[in-house]
C-alpha cells in the first residue's frame, strides 16, 4: 500500500497509515525522535471523551484559554488603564477594545498552530529558522518574559505594601518565594493550575463589578469612547498609553504558551477530531478574553468615573488610586478590594509567566530546567531592575516603571507575530488547516497595526529630544 502523508513542519518524518493515530506525538514518540516537548508532564494529559455532548466538551476544552488571559489582566495593565482612564476619561477605551480583539484573533492562530502540527510556537521557530535566528528570537521572548514579571513584581509589591504595610522594597524580595506556589500546584496536576487560575480571575472580576457600582460611569460617554479617534495618534503621551495598553493585552509569550498548552487536551488524531479540538480550544480562549476585556476595560472606566470626572487627572500611580477610592466612591470596602484584586492579578500572571518561561527555553533550546530553577532565574531577572529603581529612584517611580515594562512587551510583539502568521499560513505545514487568504490578510493588516503604532511612538519620541 502506498504511504499515506500528511502535512508537518520540516523536520517531522512522513506518517505511514498505520502511524496516523499518532499525528499528534507521545513524549515517548518525541524522545525517540530526539524533540523534547514543552510541559511533557501535561502533554495529552486530559482526556476527551469522542461521544460526549457539546457542552461536556466544552468544559473539557476550557482551561487553557484562562491560563492566557491572565497574562492580559496583569499588574502592568493596572497601571496602563488606570493613566489612561484618570487623564484622558474614556478615550482609550477605544484601544482596550482593538487589543483585545488582536489579541483574540492571535490566540485563535496560536491554538491552531499548536493543534495542528502537535508544535509549539518555540519548536516551529527552532525547527524553521537557522539557529542563529531562532536564538535571536529566544533572547526577545526571554527580554518580554522578563518585562511581564517585572510588572508581576511591583503589583504583587505594590499590593502587599497597601494591604499589610511590607515596605515595597521588602515586597518586591518577598514575590521570590512565589516560587513554591507554583511548585506545588504543578505538582498537583494541570487541571488544578487551570482550577486557581480560573478561581482568581473571578474573584478580581467580583471586586472590580463592586468599584463600577459605586463609580456611576457616564455609560454614554463610555460608549463613545469605544470609537478610535485620529487624537490619539497625534497626542504623544495619550500615544504612549495607548501603545502601553496594546503592549500589556497582546503579550508575546502567550502566543508561544497558547500553541502549547492546547495540547494538554487528549483529543483524536483525523482531521475531524482536530477540526473539532480547534474549535473549543478557540471557543475557550476568546471567552477567557472576553473576561479579561471586561476587566481592563473596568480598570480604565473606574479611572475615568472615579477620577476624570472629578477632576483628579494625575491619579497614574496605583498607591494613590487605593488611598482616593473609598473616599471618592463613599464604599468602604473599595480600596480593599482593589488592593485584593491587584494581588490576586499578580499571582496569576506569575503562573502563567512560569508556564511561558518553560516553553520558550525547552522549545528553542531542547533544553529543560528544574521549574524552581527557571523560576528563580526569571524572577531574579525581574527583581534586580525593580530593586534598583525602588532604591535609587524613590516608590514613586514604580508606576512608571510598570508602564514601560508594557511599552517594552509591545516592541517584542512583532518577533512572535510574524512567524505565527508565517507558519500558520503555510499549507507544508498546517495541512488542511492552512489560512485562508482572507484570514492571512487579517492578520497581516494586525501585524502591520502593530509596527505602525511602534514606529509612531518612537517617532514622537525622537522628535521631542
Amino acid at each position: 500500500m502506498e504511504p499515506v502523508t500528511t502535512p508537518q513542519l520540516d523536520s517531522d518524518p512522513p506518517l505511514t497509515t498505520e502511524s496516523r493515530a499518532h499525528l499528534l506525538p507521545t513524549t515517548a514518540d518525541l524522545r525517540a525522535r530526539m524533540v523534547l516537548p514543552s510541559l511533557p508532564e501535561a502533554h495529552r494529559s486530559i482526556p476527551i471523551a469522542s461521544g460526549a455532548s457539546w457542552f461536556r466538551k466544552i468544559l473539557a476544552f476550557a482551561g487553557p484559554g484562562y491560563l492566557v488571559a491572565v497574562g492580559y489582566m496583569d499588574p502592568g495593565n493596572w497601571a496602563t488603564d488606570l493613566g489612561g482612564g484618570s487623564k484622558f476619561g474614556y478615550t482609550l477605551l477605544s484601544v482596550v477594545l482593538i487589543s483585545n480583539l488582536m489579541a483574540m484573533f492571535l490566540q485563535a492562530l496560536s491554538a491552531k498552530l499548536g493543534i495542528a502540527t502537535g508544535r509549539d510556537l518555540a519548536q516551529a521557530c527552532r525547527e524553521h529558522y537557522s539557529r542563529r535566528t531562532s536564538l535571536f528570537l529566544w533572547v526577545v521572548c526571554e527580554i518580554a518574559i522578563a518585562a511581564c514579571d517585572l510588572a508581576e513584581v511591583l503589583g504583587s509589591a505594590v499590593a502587599l505594601k497597601l494591604l499589610f504595610g511590607v515596605p515595597l522594597l521588602a515586597g518586591v524580595l518577598i514575590t521570590a518565594l512565589d516560587v513554591l506556589l507554583v511548585l506545588a500546584l504543578q505538582g498537583r496536576g494541570f487541571r488544578l493550575v487551570e482550577a486557581f487560575v480560573v478561581t482568581l480571575i473571578a474573584t478580581i472580576a467580583v471586586c472590580f463589578a463592586y468599584e463600577i457600582f459605586f463609580a456611576h460611569p457616564l455609560w454614554r460617554e463610555a460608549a463613545i469612547g469605544f470609537l478610535p479617534r485620529a487624537e490619539i495618534l497625534r497626542n504623544r503621551e495619550m500615544l504612549y498609553i495607548a501603545i502601553s495598553i496594546l503592549g500589556a493585552t497582546v503579550m508575546p509569550h502567550n502566543l508561544y504558551l497558547h500553541s502549547s498548552i492546547v495540547q494538554t487536551r487528549a483529543f483524536g488524531a483525523s482531521s475531524r477530531d482536530r477540526r473539532e479540538a480547534m474549535r473549543y480550544a478557540i471557543f475557550d480562549s476568546t471567552v477567557a478574553l472576553g473576561f479579561a476585556f471586561f476587566i481592563n476595560a473596568a480598570i480604565l472606566v473606574l479611572g475615568a468615573a472615579a477620577f476624570h470626572t472629578r477632576s483628579l487627572n494625575n491619579v497614574a500611580e496605583i498607591a494613590d488610586a487605593f488611598k482616593l477610592l473609598s473616599p471618592v466612591l463613599g464604599a468602604s470596602f473599595a480600596s480593599t478590594l482593589f488592593a485584593c484584586a491587584l494581588l490576586a492579578s499578580g499571582q496569576n500572571s506569575t503562573l502563567t509567566g512560569t508556564l511561558a518561561g518553560q516553553i520558550v527555553m525547552e522549545g528553542f533550546l531542547k533544553l529543560r530546567l528544574k521549574p524552581w530553577l527557571r523560576r528563580l532565574i526569571t524572577r531574579a531577572i525581574a527583581i534586580i531592575p525593580a530593586a534598583l529603581v525602588i532604591g535609587f529612584a524613590g516608590e514613586n517611580k514604580v508606576t512608571s516603571l510598570l508602564i514601560l515594562s508594557q511599552v517594552v512587551l509591545s516592541f517584542q510583539l512583532p518577533f512572535a507575530v510574524i512567524p505565527l502568521i508565517q507558519f500558520t499560513a503555510d499549507r507544508s505545514k498546517m495541512g488542511e488547516f492552512a489560512n485562508s487568504r482572507l484570514i492571512t490578510i487579517l492578520a497581516w493588516i494586525i501585524a502591520a497595526t502593530i509596527l505602525f503604532f511602534n514606529a509612531e511612538l518612537l517617532w514622537l519620541i525622537f522628535r521631542s529630544a
